[in-house]
């Protein structure tokens, strides 16, 4: 936010070096980003973070600088003279000119109404066209420019209403009406609902209430008449109608934080002196002021014990009480009943009302409750500094809790998949929904997507059902800049709704953790014999995290949606039967189809089909003796170590002939079966088609490794061994055209 030194200078003498005002400034968390020169004014651009709505206006951060260098701060005049300021006087009464209803207390704690007439809508004086367009607002006549003056003076919003334009000279605040329509000052027609919140006159909406008024009603050139409203409004109402309206101002960005309840009068009273000076007129006496219910304001307990045992030093009690006073804060002065030393009772000014939440009060929630007392710590240290607090490493006392679990998890597999060369990425959580079109989904039958309310474009409208789109996305940016090889991954969560699940405002979409895989390219230098990376690469990576886990996953040839038939598989639980139809499918791998350039492989899986860690299991870097930590690792986990045989092992291959439409993985299942004694080893060697294969069918060469472990097998029992297995094969599978 933009601020002139020039307008501060108002309310609070200013220190004479800038660059001091803005290190002071950040120290107590208001963070002075540029400091810029705008003529013969100097420019400051702060983050206001969102829980100080109150520092977000110039006499706000006034009185932030009154605090921190122990100034006296100067309040503007904001009574208004009864009358107009040549001396015109009218027996009317702002009360007697217009009617205001709140038909919503609860969303509508307050709205003051006062009545200005016969003023001249006209240029604003240079002082005020050039206050604002020193902080980057457009001056447009002396009424909306007071309006403006006033918000960024006191961070009240305000809103003139030409008094003829409003039906039968009524305000009410109530909720809009099914398909009520109203056309905002942006020009724009606007269908309203129940849960926005209008400033209507006797018929129509005229406004929507902390966000923006209407047009109908707006000051023009040949406003005579004023209402100025200054109102406070429900911090969530505020915000719900500003989303679905897609319409942020400056009101609502206040409201929706939680602007000062005390401070609608001192807005409105302000504006009526200033639009009275500046556009003439008769402001009428008095004021509409109709709050229903109170407030109470929120206290809190500060004992001096315990505000130095929190901050590590020492303060004295009358600079503790100068600090708050100078704050806005009411502190009296007790005795804490412990040990008889200094505490204070501290009432929270109305300004930093939201900004301090109370505790829970369980026996009267009604009445609200005490407020955290570190919240009024925080305040202590921020004008005693933090730069003077000597630094001290904590008490600890026990052991660490352990790691969360998941977080555990995810941390191995990014460590896994980094060892095996791939990168992390990570994507946006939304998506084009046209992305999912052309990529597997491993999300159950019928599961929807979660639409966005308020995307930020058309291309990202729903939250993600699968990884691959953001990870396919990427590999393609960087293919069309040039990579000759893209190797990522991404551990995040999905989103969807279950096809038979309830009211979506009810219900919470499913959540789960997905790890998402992709590689593609060409490796290696001529010097560092490239290779081109393939299906096995990414299949390799999988089963390395399936290992890493101790997990037991198979590969099941499919073809999923938009992966390459024959190059394509899903994944699942070895445990669940992989040749059976109804395992558990954890994940899907295989080529894009139809990909430009070189080709992706990709690959998701779900992050629970990885086992969660044993009870007890030791972090990595637990222990002091790392051999002792492995082995005890390994013990808990049910895992032991196999010593190579020192007999050497015997090598037998076989070719079988057999039919095309016979799977690779079938016959490993059938050597699994069938293995005889001492067979340790066995695999695909080669495919052959062609001459001296009968056509529709393929040999298929695979090789065997024997070792009995405790003594050096013959070749004759190899062979024994070896005919009875190749048998068995050739009569299961054998060529029979």
């Amino acid at each position: 936010m933009r601020f002139s030194c020039a307008w501060l200078a108002r309310y609070v003498d200013l220190p004479a070096d800038v660059s001091e005002l803005a290190l002071r400034l950040t120290a107590v968390g208001l963070a002075v980003e540029q400091v810029e020169a705008h003529g013969d004014d100097t420019i400051l651009d702060v983050e206001v973070t969102t829980n100080r709505p109150d520092a977000m206006c110039h006499f706000g951060l006034a009185r932030e600088i009154a605090a921190i260098f122990d100034r006296p701060l100067r309040m503007p005049a904001v009574a208004p003279e009864t009358g107009a300021p040549g001396g015109a006087v009218s027996d009317q009464t702002s009360a007697g000119s217009i009617s205001i209803e709140i038909a919503e207390p609860d969303l509508c704690p307050r709205f003051v109404g006062r009545v200005v007439r016969g003023v001249r809508i006209g240029p604003s004086p240079d002082w005020l066209s050039g206050a604002l367009e020193s902080i980057g607002l457009r001056s447009i006549n002396n009424v909306v420019d007071v309006t403006n003056f006033v918000l960024w003076e006191f961070g009240q919003p305000l809103h003139a209403y030409d008094l003829a334009r409003l039906g039968q000279g009524k305000i009410v605040v109530r909720r809009a009406r099914e398909r009520e329509r109203i056309k905002t000052l942006d020009g724009v027609e606007r269908s309203l609902d129940p849960q926005i919140l209008v400033i209507a006159d006797a018929e129509v909406p005229v406004g929507v209430g902390g966000v923006m008024g209407g047009l109908d009603s707006e000051v023009t050139a040949t406003t005579v008449d004023l209402l100025i409203e200054g109102a406070h409004f429900d911090r969530a109402t505020v915000r719900r109608a500003s989303g679905k309206l897609n319409l942020h101002t400056d009101a609502s960005h206040r409201f929706e934080r939680g602007a000062d309840l005390e401070n609608c009068r001192v807005g409105v009273d302000r504006a009526a002196l200033l639009i009275a000076e500046v556009a003439g007129g008769v402001v009428l006496d008095g004021a509409v002021d109709l709050r229903p219910g109170s407030r109470v304001p929120r206290r809190g307990r500060l004992e001096h014990r315990k505000l130095e045992a929190f901050a590590g030093t020492k303060f004295v009690p009358q600079a503790v009480e100068r600090w708050l006073e100078r704050l806005g804060f009411a502190p009296r002065r007790v005795l804490a009943p412990a040990d008889g030393e200094a505490a204070w009772d501290v009432e929270v000014p109305s300004w930093r009302f939201f900004d301090f939440v109370p505790r829970p009060n369980p026996a009267a929630p009604e009445e609200g409750a005490e407020v955290y007392p570190a919240d009024l710590y925080e305040e202590i240290l921020r004008l005693h500094g933090f730069d003077p607090v000597p630094p001290t490493l904590p008490a600890l006392s026990g052991a660490d809790a352990p790691r969360n679990p998941i977080v555990a998890r995810r941390a191995r597999i990014e460590d896994r998949l980094a060892a095996c060369g791939l990168a992390e990425a990570i994507q946006y959580s939304f998506i084009d929904p046209a992305d999912e079109a052309e990529l597997p989904l491993l999300v159950p039958s019928g599961a929807r997507a979660v639409s966005l309310v308020n995307p930020l474009s058309e291309r990202l409208a729903v939250m993600r059902r699968s990884l691959l789109p953001g990870l396919v996305e990427t590999a393609r940016f960087n293919k069309r800049r040039g990579a000759a090889a893209v190797r990522l991954f991404e551990v995040g969560r999905v989103f969807y709704r279950e096809a038979e699940s309830a009211s979506d405002a009810e219900t919470l979409p499913r959540q789960p953790e997905r790890i998402g895989l992709l590689l593609g390219g060409r490796v290696g230098t001529p010097w560092e014999h490239p290779m081109d990376l393939d299906f096995f690469d990414l299949k390799g990576a999988v089963e390395s995290l399936a290992a890493e886990f101790g997990v037991a996953l198979a590969f099941r040839t499919a073809a999923p949606h938009g992966l390459m038939p024959g190059l394509s598989a899903e994944i699942v639980l070895a445990s669940s039967a992989p040749t059976d139809g109804a395992a558990r499918i954890v994940g899907v791998i295989g080529r894009l189809a139809g990909e430009e350039g070189y080709p992706l492989f990709v690959a998701e899986l779900e992050a629970d089909a990885l086992q969660a860690e044993p009870e007890g299991f030791l972090a990595r870097g637990g222990a002091a003796d790392e051999t002792s930590a492995a082995l005890a690792a390994a013990a808990v986990a049910g895992l032991a170590v196999e010593a190579p045989s020192r007999f050497p092992s015997v090598a037998a291959d076989t070719t079988l002939t057999h039919a095309l439409d016979v799977r690779w993985e079938a016959i490993a299942a059938a050597i699994e079966e069938l293995a005889p004694a001492d067979l340790v080893a066995h695999g695909l060697k080669d495919r052959y088609q062609g001459q001296g294969v009968p056509e529709g069918a393929v040999n298929t060469t695979i090789y065997f490794l024997y070792n009995a472990g405790d003594r050096s097998l013959t070749q004759v029992e190899v062979n024994e061994r070896q005919t009875e297995l190749v048998r068995a094969l050739e009569s299961r599978f054998g060529w029979k055209g």
